[in-house]
């Protein structure tokens, strides 16, 4: 039954999807400035899955991402990933899911006086997962699954725009999260590159059951969603299933 996690400070819900959004609103600024951008939105997302989040620019979507993945407090309404309660969590407990979840983010935020491989192993020191052998072989092995085998060791200065965002997607899928959070993670990449990513999440969900979430505003990738969610001014205006 969903109650109070001592000592944790999240409250649990029920073992079922992995992110479940009930009545979700959300308000930027104060006073006679305050803005609502988002507006009521409802949405539950199955473990494994791909999900793509459309629409213009100014549509919540990042807004929305950002709310999931704990990046921003729950004002209004319930947002549940993990079966945990974000909405009233303390910031402990919120470090603590964050922890098993990957960001990708447009800017890919790499250290510069770090080596590609380095800059991976940061995805994994963060959680103390293995030891430094483990950890440096996990790291070779993600970047070679994205085709910079023969980069490991090029500072990002070295690196084109592309390559600097597929070591950042590197970085966030080492740690093996069970939810994958990507705001326009194709954007730098050329249409080879951004489907070997988008092909290497999908495959994650089937081979480890982990869950994407993606903004991305590229119609080369949309075909290999399982769900596309189109946003509009705040609100959820359609949610369909690509046609196979």
């Amino acid at each position: 039954s969903a109650g109070p996690c001592r000592p944790c400070g999240l409250v649990l819900m029920g073992e079922h999807d992995p992110i479940q959004v009930h009545g979700l609103n959300h308000f930027f600024g104060a006073g006679d400035a305050r803005k609502q951008v988002i507006f009521d939105i409802n949405l539950t997302i199955a473990k494994g899955s791909l999900t793509i989040l459309m629409g213009p620019s100014g549509s919540g979507k990042t807004t929305l991402l950002t709310l999931i993945g704990a990046l921003r407090d729950v004002q209004e309404g319930s947002v549940g990933v993990l079966a945990k309660e974000l909405r009233d969590a303390d910031e402990a407990a919120l470090v603590q899911l964050r922890q098993r979840l990957g960001f990708i983010f447009q800017a890919h935020n790499l250290h510069e006086s770090l080596t590609a491989t380095q800059n991976v192993l940061m995805g994994l020191q963060v959680h103390g997962k293995g030891n430094a052998a483990k950890q440096r072989k996990a790291s070779h092995h993600m970047l070679d699954l994205l085709g910079l085998s023969n980069r490991r060791d090029y500072m990002p200065g070295n690196l084109s725009g592309g390559q600097k965002q597929r070591v950042a997607v590197a970085r966030a899928l080492v740690s093996n999260p069970e939810i994958v959070l990507a705001d326009e993670p194709t954007a730098a990449l050329d249409k080879e590159s951004g489907h070997t990513v988008v092909a290497l999440l999908k495959s994650l969900g089937q081979s480890r059951g982990t869950t994407t979430v993606m903004v991305t505003h590229d119609p080369r990738i949309l075909e290999m969603a399982d769900r596309i969610i189109t946003l509009e001014d705040g609100r959820i205006v359609a949610d369909k299933t690509p046609q196979t």
